[in-house]
């Protein structure tokens, strides 16, 4: 596997901060190489052999903002067992609905463009339904829950300019930890 040359922004760059555009189709070719590029990425850094030699910190998701691409695009990479992922890759993604419970993570959020340590919880769904398109443009609906919703929810916020930090209370970063189950 080749490491793909992309440069993942830090979370000081102001594109961060800006909103995703809605994708027209048909994909551009480019598009799709930025894709298979991020899939590629996210599977090898949670791959020890692949993180070690490149110095990657293992991340799941990566929405195209992070690239500098303001395109309502992520792709989430999920290990479901040793060294085998399943990809999701959601373009003009909307939630439909969500449960009321609420999660966290116990060991906390993290981002491939923060790069430092973060203290507190990000309230999140336990479960929600989005519809997105596919990379033929063809309408789906996907209904996620605990982890993988979590995820979904950490690269939709970055599509609407929303860092994980943003949803941690300054003054009281475990508030209403009591309120929520920890995943």
């Amino acid at each position: 596997m080749k490491l793909p040359d992309i440069k993942i922004l830090d979370e000081k760059n102001k594109i961060l901060r800006t909103k995703s555009n809605e994708v027209t189709f048909p994909l551009t070719k480019e598009t799709r190489k930025t894709i298979e590029d991020a899939i590629t990425y996210l599977t090898m850094s949670q791959i020890k052999k692949y993180y070690e030699k490149y110095n990657l910190r293992p991340g799941m998701g990566l929405s195209f903002i992070q690239l500098g691409i303001p395109k309502n695009i992520f792709v989430i990479v999920e290990e479901v067992d040793e060294e085998k992922f399943e990809n999701y890759i959601i373009i003009n993604p909307k939630m439909i609905s969500h449960s009321e419970e609420l999660i966290y993570v116990g060991e906390g959020e993290g981002c491939l463009s923060v790069n430092r340590e973060v203290i507190g919880i990000v309230p999140r769904y336990a479960r929600m339904t989005i519809s997105y398109q596919d990379m033929d443009g063809n309408k789906k609906e996907i209904r996620v829950r605990e982890d993988i919703s979590v995820a979904f929810q950490h690269e939709m916020d970055h599509l609407n300019g929303i860092l994980f930090i943003d949803k941690i209370d300054k003054n009281n970063p475990f508030k209403d930890k009591e309120k929520m189950r920890e995943i």
